[in-house]
């Protein structure tokens, strides 16, 4: 018998009331309340959702009512909550990351296992179009063995939320404790793992800066970090997390993939896919699946223009339900009550995708997409890559229980 979810929200910032009304719709969900260590903060979530407010994260973890958490505090945060809600019984959704240590990753599989209960990271990425165009395309041979891939998520401090670009435990984090809307994209449409990486850091330059010695908890004076990464496969993938950078959108994509008999590109709106023949490549453009179909019938009708190029660069069709094809039959499989356009869905229109697979696999005990080892998978090899790009460069191996 299906368990019914009764979930408090830890943490009451400007990203969780992207998913407080999802929650409270889910069919699987009775009950949603709000915790934050700011009584204001909790109290503005509590008018505007309508919803109850549980004063601290203890009594959460001390409630028979409560089985669910969803942690969206900070991000250097979430690794110690994650593993003191399993412990407790809880099943948990977390915002991204999974951890910024190696070990933090590695008890949170080990709480998970321990528990039996439901821990799901909610990667947006693994529902990009780009990333599901690429799994789709892999998974049907059209790319032969796969020999290099290039994914980034580009995000400027000067595009993030005031509270974070001005302190310094956000602003001055290494890049790397936050590498899966990088990773993810290409790991999880290759269904591999990383062996092996090799980081380099930028140094940052700019007068206004959290980065650099005894600027940030971390000691971190990297804004940009880049890595390659040797896979289980052979093949080789260059991740890039930039925070200084003029760049805005789309701030996360694959801009290549390539195998032995095809690839894919990806450039300005453009995706194209190609295959190998004995006279040459055949190229053919695939955007009209990838794009969102709201973007691809403005292209047509502005006829490609400036101006369309202008919104493309900044994020016009990234936010509210704005699905490409590619995503279509994920979300005819999404319960009813998500089909409401009304409700908020962000992220290339991903997050009702992560709420539903987290709240139907919690409820019914099956496995998430991103559960604690595919967590694991996505972030440890960014985490190594920073530790790499410190020491100048040198390779690290990735854990054999963590890949």
């Amino acid at each position: 018998m299906a368990e019914r979810l009764t979930v408090a929200v830890i943490g009451c910032g400007s990203f969780a009331r992207n998913f407080v009304p999802l929650f409270k719709v889910h069919p699987t969900v009775d009950k949603v309340y709000v915790c934050d260590l700011i009584p204001e903060k909790a109290q503005e979530y509590s008018e505007k959702f309508d919803v109850e407010i549980v004063p601290t994260f203890e009594d959460v973890l001390a409630s028979t009512e409560i089985n669910a958490v969803a942690i969206f505090a900070q991000r250097h945060l979430h690794g110690e909550l994650v593993i003191r809600a399993l412990e407790a019984g809880k099943h948990v959704y977390s915002a991204v990351p999974m951890g910024i240590t190696v070990e933090e990753c590695r008890r949170i599989v080990a709480a998970q296992k321990q528990s039996g209960k439901t821990y799901m990271m909610g990667e947006t990425c693994i529902y990009y179009p780009c990333s599901m165009y690429c799994k789709e395309a892999y998974e049907r041979g059209d790319f032969g063995n796969f020999v290099y891939g290039e994914a980034q998520y580009f995000h400027d401090l000067l595009h993030f939320k005031e509270e974070y670009r001005n302190d310094p435990a956000g602003g001055g984090a290494p890049p790397f404790f936050y590498p899966t809307h990088s990773t993810a994209m290409l790991l999880n449409a290759l269904g591999e793992s990383v062996v092996r990486v090799t980081g380099m850091g930028y140094k940052d330059k700019e007068e206004v800066s959290h980065f650099g010695a005894g600027k940030n908890p971390w000691d971190n004076e990297f804004s940009d970090e880049f890595a390659l990464m040797e896979l289980t496969n052979g093949g080789i993938i260059r991740i890039s997390e930039c925070r200084r950078i003029g760049y805005k959108a789309p701030s996360s994509y694959i801009s290549g993939f390539y195998g032995t008999k095809g690839a894919y590109q990806y450039a300005n709106a453009q995706h194209t896919q190609t295959s190998l023949t004995e006279e040459g490549v055949i190229l053919k453009d695939v955007s009209a699946r990838v794009n969102p179909t709201a973007m691809t019938e403005a292209k047509e009708e502005m006829n490609g223009s400036e101006h369309f190029k202008h919104l493309v660069a900044n994020h016009r069709w990234a936010w509210n339900n704005n699905y490409a094809p590619v995503q279509e039959e994920r979300r005819a499989a999404m319960p009813e009550s998500f089909h409401d356009d009304t409700l908020h869905n962000g992220h290339m229109a991903s997050h009702k995708f992560l709420i539903d697979d987290f709240c139907t696999a919690a409820s019914n005990g099956t496995k998430p997409p991103v559960d604690a080892q595919a967590a694991a998978r996505f972030t440890v090899p960014g985490l190594l890559a920073h530790e790499s790009a410190v020491k100048g460069g040198v390779p690290i191996e990735v854990p054999e229980d963590l890949r």
